[in-house]
């Protein structure tokens, strides 16, 4: 289960950055669920590098899918994603080979796999991997949005400048984000990070960020109690992204500062309906969803390839030395990492919502 997530609906995901290819196994979808090509091509869009924002490794990322889909629709079997490298770029990597990058998994690796791992652009734990959790994120997405469930992501904040519009028309801030390839919700905020990006990247260096995602749509009563809360289980697989480095739900860290009565969301009636108040606890109690919008945040961290000089060691010689890593490098990746932010906050629900309805297809 090293590379497999997931209880009732798993993914496993295979390959390297300077592999043959990435591969994506979706496994326990309900047969009959619609695949529409149109609509993960347009996912794996949102991720695809492009201008000087982002690396200059331009994948096409034609995407294959070898088994588990017929005339349109899932069997029920095991859905197998096949997306090529091609281009690769590792006569860039040769000279590392033994020089372990600050911020990368080069040197853990090196002591998980005993030397054996493909160190090519970071091998499996290179952000080209998360190719296939996209594409498999957008075929959970299609499966959530039969029973109304809506996902978005937006750049609350890059390299220090924050967005002074955070999420409030769900419905209408949902549908503004949908093809944005640059997720801001504020324009003059966008502009702004942009600025920092390109400074960054005039210096060698790179820049992070927080992002900020709500979920639309889901009843009250998913999640399990301790060990397999929503949050635990949306932990999981975000943590999984490779530049993750913590992640908040509701209010988050603020929550310390503040009053039991003003942490607290209270229960109200709106048309019949029970909801609460205010949204502090991000839509969950106890674990479990009450209905509300799940709202958390994400960190970023700034992109670890940097032409800045760095310290390391030589696993070789066992000598100190300094490197300036050179190649294709995004100087921010944070845009380009709502994409795939989207797509693991799908497959996490859709394990939650199979693990108790089973059937997934339409309201329950």
């Amino acid at each position: 289960m090293k590379n497999v997530f997931g209880n009732s609906v798993t993914v496993t995901l295979a390959g390297e950055s300077h592999g043959e290819a990435i591969v994506t196994i979706l496994d326990g979808l309900m047969p009959g669920l619609a695949v529409d090509m149109a609509f993960v091509e347009s996912r794996l869009l949102r991720r695809r590098p492009a201008g000087t924002m982002s690396t200059a490794r331009r994948e096409a990322d034609p995407i294959s899918i070898v088994s588990g889909v017929f005339e349109g629709r899932t069997t029920g079997t095991p859905l197998t994603i096949v997306i090529p490298n091609a281009e690769t770029r590792s006569r860039d990597y040769e000279a590392l080979r033994n020089l372990p990058r600050p911020g990368h998994a080069d040197f853990t690796a090196s002591r998980k796999y005993e030397g054996f791992q493909d160190y090519r652009g970071g091998g499996h734990f290179s952000g080209r991997v998360t190719v296939g959790l996209v594409a498999a994120g957008a075929i959970a997405e299609l499966a959530l949005r039969e029973r109304g469930v809506q996902i978005g992501t937006h750049m609350a904040s890059l390299g220090g400048r924050v967005s002074d519009r955070p999420f409030a028309r769900y419905e209408a801030d949902l549908a503004f984000l949908e093809d944005k390839a640059f997720p801001v919700l504020d324009a003059a905020a966008a502009e702004a990070m942009k600025a920092v990006i390109e400074e960054a990247r005039l210096a060698g260096d790179s820049v992070g960020g927080v992002l900020e995602t709500a979920v639309i749509g889901l009843d009250g009563g998913y999640g399990e109690p301790w060990f397999d809360t929503v949050e635990s289980m949306l932990s999981h697989i975000l943590f999984a992204i490779p530049a993750i480095k913590g992640v908040e739900f509701g209010d988050g860290f603020a929550l310390t500062a503040k009053r039991g009565s003003e942490a607290n969301d209270a229960f109200v009636l709106r048309d019949s309906r029970t909801v609460t108040e205010t949204n502090r606890n991000g839509g969950i109690n106890g674990g479990i969803t009450n209905g509300m919008p799940i709202l958390f945040r994400c960190a970023v961290k700034p992109t670890p390839s940097i032409h800045v000089p760095q310290k390391t060691v030589d696993m070789k010689t066992g000598n100190e030395t300094t490197l300036s890593i050179g190649g294709r490098h995004d100087p921010c990746i944070v845009h380009r990492a709502a994409a795939v932010v989207n797509a693991c906050t799908a497959i996490a629900l859709l394990d939650l919502v199979t693990l108790r309805d089973g059937n997934v297809r339409g309201n329950r």
